[in-house]
């Protein structure tokens, strides 16, 4: 039996789950059981809960559907548990080094306790100082082992599940479970205080709870604020029964309350029903008002008085409405920025869509292809593309679009009921009511992107301020993933309250709707000869330079790998100077506007770092990595995953190495093959050929998930066929 059993609920939190799973395992006290708590088997925490399993046979997850919430994952831990005591930590907070030998030095001094309660830290997300709001609350218990009635302020309900480890034996002889409900901390710990009778604590830090961007979920703003009560009145309920001494009933009444009246005072927790919350909570508090119960002083204590009587005019004249001031737009003419304050008083075009991607660079990426998809779904949407002035050309000529900085692109912000880009709008667009932001994203992430970049210098100087960043991503209603790992991902980098949706990347649709017609056509238009063999070679942006330099000399790779081979150069949208060139067997396409040709005329990629990998990876063509500059790479730019561990195919590291592969058929072999279908499973995952026709199905037809069309399998789909496969025979 081992000594704790640690249960951790992942809903929600599988980008930062193998941090908390982690802090676990490296503890230097090892008797313990882990138990990761996941949605299901195919729950994006699971994959992260079973690859630990694998690694550490302490590891033992068990599911938990979502519709049992947070109370039901604790529950399904603690049936599967078999260790003495039980820690339960949720799934985005840490263990702290030497925590759990603490805790286990802790307990073999006061023995078998039911409860010993300890201090945890509250991080900022960002900025500002650690608090410890425990301690103030463990200070002035016993030093040893005592019963309830030596510390009756000690009810338990003030702490968090989280911040005591519970003995398993007690919490069954006392049936104790953890009620349904968003406040079941309330209840468990409630409960707990009632039925225990030998108590101790540990007057040091042992969870790190890390502080969300967006706000705890008991703070948000719903009705779930009135599930409070039902915790309280099952608590004071059980108390009675119980009968519970009056010197320990009245701090129980009055923690209870304190809680009750912080929710009550705060409107925007509860943006409907709140007189009848506060009539609910009125009448709860003169129930079960225990005798002898004195209200605090200050403005507490009249808030005590007013809820007692039933005052609810004269509690909401109290406490004043809190209004919130909104952000002011900021277009540069004062009077573009008069018109656009004026426009926002007008109402929503229900039927306006805008789109914009790269920051006005043309008609590209998933943007477009949503575009696309809504004229022939959702034809009676107005549909509008923002591009930068000068770039009108790059907008085909049936597509309606405004310039970016002009008095019709405000106009067309300000009215539009769906705002869709793949980086973001600019700084002074207002998030209004009703409105849908869909942010598409541009790519899978290899290197660190958002808040994940403030570590490393280089990147951090030049991403600008991440507060106004995460101000940008409070607009996102829906932010668009094409695999778990990138759904995780943006959790760490762009914490927000958006929807994930796990549909796929529309512009890569094509690759599986293009017929060998369209790769022929896609060759010719970028003047690849016939018979040749096309290797694309799309070298990623560095910041640690200050221009392009394609890391590699192709007239000399041509030359070595094969006298078929011509090269395809595409560098970084960033060195895009709009004129298409060639020389020899090398033929710049940077400026050409759709990357989805490109790839489907090429007959492998070389890439380094380049996010084009895992979008080229879907027409199941070879990739070879050119990755000469690894190390520096992942130090200064920062990487979420090791390329090096799962690379889509071989690895060069040399110029020589890299035509040798060529030039010796290597980026064909069967090892080649095997890596890149581990490659595309992990990251093909919902590149289907559907993903336009969820995104248009669920954003503008308002169709429910359910009915969107399913996943077609990997092994079933046909991407569009290499150019060498039908052009030579």
């Amino acid at each position: 039996m081992p000594r704790f059993s640690i249960i951790v609920p992942s809903h929600g939190v599988a980008g930062r789950l193998s941090q908390a799973l982690d802090s676990v395992l490296a503890q230097s006290f090892g008797d313990l059981e882990l138990i990761p708590v996941c949605d299901g088997p195919d729950a994006p925490a699971a994959a992260v809960a079973a690859g630990h399993a694998e690694r550490d046979s302490r590891v033992a997850p068990v599911h938990s559907p979502p519709s049992a919430g947070l109370s039901g994952a604790r529950n399904a831990g603690m049936r599967a548990a078999r260790g003495s005591y039980l820690l339960f930590l949720d799934g985005d907070d840490v263990l702290v080094p030497g925590a759990l030998a603490r805790l286990a030095a802790r307990l073999a001094e006061t023995g078998d306790v039911d409860v010993l309660y300890f201090e945890h830290e509250r991080v900022p997300w960002w900025e500002g100082e650690p608090a410890n709001p425990a301690a103030a609350l463990l200070a002035g218990a016993p030093r040893g082992t005592f019963a309830p009635a030596e510390a009756p302020a000690l009810t338990g309900v003030a702490l968090p599940a989280w911040s005591a480890v519970w003995r398993r034996a007690f919490v069954t002889d006392a049936r104790l479970k953890f009620p349904a409900g968003h406040f079941t901390d309330v209840g468990w710990s409630g409960l707990a205080g009632i039925a225990a009778e030998r108590l101790a604590v540990l007057r040091s830090v042992a969870v790190r709870h890390r502080l969300r961007r967006q706000g705890g979920r008991l703070n948000l703003p719903g009705a779930h604020q009135h599930e409070l009560l039902d915790q309280v009145e099952l608590v004071l309920t059980h108390a009675r029964a119980a009968g519970l001494p009056e010197d320990r009933a009245r701090p129980l009444f009055g923690q209870l309350f304190e809680a009750v009246l912080r929710t009550a005072a705060r409107p925007r927790r509860l943006p409907s029903g709140h007189r009848a919350f506060f009539r609910r909570a009125g009448s709860l508090y003169r129930a079960h008002r225990p005798a002898g119960f004195r209200t605090p002083g200050g403005s507490l204590g009249v808030q005590h008085r007013l809820l007692a009587a039933g005052a609810y005019t004269a509690f909401r004249a109290l406490r004043g409405a809190n209004r919130a001031a909104g952000r002011l737009p900021r277009p540069r003419l004062p009077l573009t920025r008069l018109r656009y304050a004026l426009d926002l008083r007008r109402p929503l075009d229900e039927n306006l869509a805008v789109f914009c991607a790269y920051w006005g660079r043309g008609y590209t990426c998933n943007p477009a292809s949503i575009h696309a998809a809504a004229r022939q779904l959702a034809p009676w949407l107005r549909s509008v593309f923002l591009v930068e002035a000068g770039q009108e050309h790059a907008v085909p000529e049936d597509v309606e679009y405004a310039v970016i900085g002009s008095r019709r692109y405000w106009q067309l912000l300000a009215r539009a009921k769906y705002l869709v880009n793949n980086a973001n709008f600019a700084e002074g667009v207002v998030k209004r009511p009703g409105s849908v932001h869909l942010q598409t994203q541009h790519g899978t992430p290899l290197k660190k992107m958002g808040v994940d970049q403030s570590t490393y210098p280089v990147v951090a100087a030049r991403t600008g301020s991440f507060a106004k960043l995460l101000g940008r991503v409070d607009r996102w209603d829906f932010n668009l993933s094409a695999n778990r790992h990138s759904t995780q991902t943006w959790e760490r980098a762009f914490p927000g309250s958006y929807e994930a949706l796990e549909y796929g990347y529309p512009r890569n649709d094509v690759y599986y709707a293009a017929s060998p017609h369209d790769v022929v056509r896609a060759r010719r238009a970028l003047g690849v000869p016939d018979g040749t063999t096309a290797v694309l070679y799309a070298p990623t942006h560095r910041d640690h330079r200050t221009g392009f330099e394609p890391g590699l000399d192709l007239e000399a790779f041509c030359e070595e790998a094969g006298e078929d081979v011509v090269v395809l150069l595409r560098a970084h949208y960033f060195y895009d100077q709009g004129v298409p060139a060639g020389s020899g067997r090398v033929i710049d396409v940077t400026a050409h506007r759709s990357a989805e040709d490109v790839c489907l005329a090429a007959d492998a990629l070389i890439t380094d770092y380049s996010s084009i990998m895992f979008d080229y990876a879907n027409l199941d063509r070879p990739i070879v990595v050119y990755a000469d500059d690894w190390e520096v790479y992942r130090e200064t730019r920062g990487v979420c995953f090791d390329l090096m561990a799962e690379p889509p195919g071989p690895v060069a590291r040399t110029p020589k190495e890299l035509a040798r592969i060529f030039r010796e058929g290597a980026h064909r072999s069967p090892e080649s093959t095997r890596l890149r279908a581990a490659f595309r499973a992990r990251f093909c995952e919902f590149d289907d050929g559907l993903a336009a026709e969820r995104v248009v199905r669920r954003i503008f037809l308002g169709q429910p998930p359910e009915s969107l069309p399913p996943l077609i399998p990997l092994a079933k789909r046909l991407p569009a066929p290499a150019a060498t496969v039908f052009v030579r025979s």
